[in-house]
């Protein structure tokens, strides 16, 4: 039986990413240590971890997560209020397959897609 998964993304800088995920979204720290190079974040049952690639070229990275919420407008308003990256094509809308998503990019450019069944 599987219970969860948390997906592992790539980040250049351990504090500029700590600070998007925790002050810009909401995220908390996870975990009991502090690990060089590592960090792992969470909010309600969304946990996400982060390997240190400094080398990464944010423009050629392809990390994507895709989150479900059941408040798929408030995200979204944040994401507007606090002037977060949307990529073009990443604005709310319905999508045929009975989703409403949105994107936005993190500081390294790991795709993050947020839906919710309509």
């Amino acid at each position: 039986m599987l219970t969860a998964i948390s997906p592992k993304l790539p980040m250049r800088n351990k504090a500029a990413t700590r600070e998007f995920y925790i002050d810009k979204l909401g995220f908390s720290f996870f975990g009991n240590a502090d690990y060089d190079g590592y960090l792992m974040i969470v909010k309600d049952h969304i946990e996400i971890h982060f390997f240190e690639f400094k080398e990464l070229n944010p423009l050629e990275n392809y990390g994507q997560v895709y989150i479900r919420t059941k408040n798929i407008e408030d995200w979204y308003k944040l994401a507007i209020d606090k002037k977060l990256m949307l990529p073009t094509a990443g604005h709310l809308e319905t999508k045929p397959w009975g989703m409403k998503e949105f994107s936005l990019l993190d500081p390294d450019h790991n795709l993050l897609t947020f839906g919710q069944d309509i």
